[in-house]
């Protein structure tokens, strides 16, 4: 939320854990940041390249509805398709 506070809305935090949404235009790449151990369900999924450290890039289509779940990392999420993405994150601290 802090690297880029105009795509993530903190909807609940507590002791142990966070959920936020995440909103990335299309066209739209977020700064790098990095996450614990999270689960993300995607509202509205798109086509995205993801930057990870290293210089290392992965590409994937995102489908609406998608349960991914990731433990830590550190990555720039790029979206490359033309539908907004929209998703959940709920993250352990």
């Amino acid at each position: 939320m802090e690297s880029s506070p105009d795509n993530y809305a903190l909807l609940f935090e507590d002791a142990v854990r966070k959920v936020m949404e995440m909103t990335l235009r299309a066209g739209q790449k977020d700064n790098e940041h990095s996450h614990t151990s999270e689960i993300v369900y995607s509202i509205s999924g798109s086509s995205v390249k993801i930057h990870l450290p290293g210089g290392q890039t992965v590409e994937a289509d995102i489908p609406d509805g998608h349960l991914m779940q990731h433990e830590p990392w550190t990555h720039t999420v790029e979206n490359v398709g033309t539908k907004d993405i929209r998703a959940i994150i709920f993250e352990t601290k």
